[in-house]
């Protein structure tokens, strides 16, 4: 997990969304429009940045299609302090 958040926050373009991203699921489960409007990014792009944190095991999603609701996972919640060192450098 720890090179996985270092992948996808450093090493690639949207970074500093997937950071702002995960900070807004820390606060609170939330599907991806909800995500689009309060971060005011188009939703195709939280989309595709969703879809990369759930490949590499950082997020989760439940519920249905329209209304599934993206969680951050067990597994990420036990490298919160990595994540939380890239992130100090992202900002």
């Amino acid at each position: 997990m720890e090179k996985a958040l270092w992948y996808l926050l450093t090493a690639t373009r949207g970074g500093e969304n997937r950071v702002r991203i995960i900070r807004v699921l820390s606060e609170r489960p939330q599907n991806a429009n909800r995500l689009a409007d309060e971060l005011d990014v188009g939703y195709k792009t939280i989309r595709h940045h969703l879809d990369a944190l759930e490949s590499h095991g950082v997020v989760e999603a439940g519920g249905d299609k329209y209304g599934r609701l993206y969680f951050l996972t067990d597994q990420f919640e036990r490298y919160r302090d990595t994540f939380e060192e890239i992130a100090t450098h992202l900002d």
